[in-house]
């Protein structure tokens, strides 16, 4: 039997913020040593957002990564557009960043799109970029 009034629905709830401090991946020497926070925890948290293929991994909700398999082989006036989109949702998942602004594309050779970009996040604004395969 389901009990009629249950004491923990008439209690005020308050949301706390929780710190963004994580660890550290040194993306050149391919290690993780020590931890960062603020804008450095969202570049990290975009970039590894940025690298993971959405579907791909069980590990990871299907809110998570970003889709760019299907997008090889396709022409130039259909990717840029999307691939700005696909960036943009993928890192509205992220409630730090709040806005992703000034895409550049740049071809940089054949079949391999460098793309460029701003994110505005709580902390300040960073660079960004991303190299896709078409």
């Amino acid at each position: 039997m389901i009990p009629l009034t249950i004491g923990l629905l008439n209690q005020d709830i308050e949301m706390e913020q929780q710190p963004d401090r994580t660890y550290r991946m040194d993306q050149d020497r391919e290690y993780i040593r020590g931890h960062t926070e603020s804008l450095d925890a969202v570049k990290q948290a975009a970039f590894k957002i940025l690298n993971t293929e959405r579907y791909q991994h069980v590990i990871y909700s299907w809110d998570y990564g970003i889709e760019t398999m299907d997008l090889y082989g396709e022409p130039m006036t259909y990717v840029c557009p999307e691939l700005e989109r696909r960036i943009t949702e993928a890192l509205a998942c992220d409630p730090r960043i709040m806005e992703v602004t000034d895409f550049e594309f740049e071809m940089v050779e054949k079949g391999v799109l460098h793309v460029t970009f701003m994110i505005h996040t709580t902390f300040g604004t960073a660079k960004m970029e991303k190299e896709v395969e078409i």
